[in-house]
């Protein structure tokens, strides 16, 4: 598991941000203070390709744990599985899915989806940008120093702000 961290306190809204894999699952915890969102942790979660099915979703579960333990998130956003252009990769991401959404209801972490469309829209205001634009707001909107990495990583940190983007829309934030 690799990660990045900032310093912070527990008295607000934390979002666990998730855009699931089975080789890669990127990760993101984001805070709201008074409608403003930032960056407490994010990362990946890597599984070995010489591991068993069960093996490298066990570690998804184990280090999702961990993560949940550490930083008690409220909420949970995760990417939902809308369409797929690889039809190899479809059915082990949905397994990996089902293991985070089961660990998110095991440690009590209510849980929202959203498509990539809607994480799109929401972070760079267009549902059909590129990776790299996603990458640059979400460097943007949490004031980052650098792209966050991996990759996955970002579209974590995507479809987090796309969570808290529709609290702050639905009058919990005002």
């Amino acid at each position: 598991m690799q990660s990045t961290l900032r310093k912070t306190d527990t008295k607000n809204i934390r979002i666990l941000g998730v855009d699931p894999g089975t080789a890669t699952t990127g990760w993101a915890v984001i805070e709201e203070r008074d409608c403003r969102f930032r960056a407490l942790a994010y990362g990946s979660i890597n599984t070995l390709k010489n591991k068993s099915e069960s093996q490298r979703l066990y570690e998804i579960h184990k280090d999702l744990s961990e993560i949940i333990k550490k930083y008690h998130p409220r909420e949970s956003a995760i990417e939902k599985i809308f369409f797929f252009k690889n039809q190899k990769t479809v059915i082990p991401v949905s397994q990996a899915r089902g293991a985070i959404l089961l660990t998110l209801e095991q440690k009590g972490v209510t849980v929202f989806g959203y498509t990539p469309l809607q994480v799109k829209q929401s972070v760079t205001g267009y549902g059909r940008a590129e990776k790299k634009q996603i990458q640059l707001m979400a460097k943007s909107i949490l004031e980052l120093k650098t792209i966050p990495r991996p990759d996955d990583a970002a579209d974590a940190i995507a479809v987090a702000v796309c969570h808290l983007n529709s609290r702050v829309m639905q009058n919990k934030c005002a």
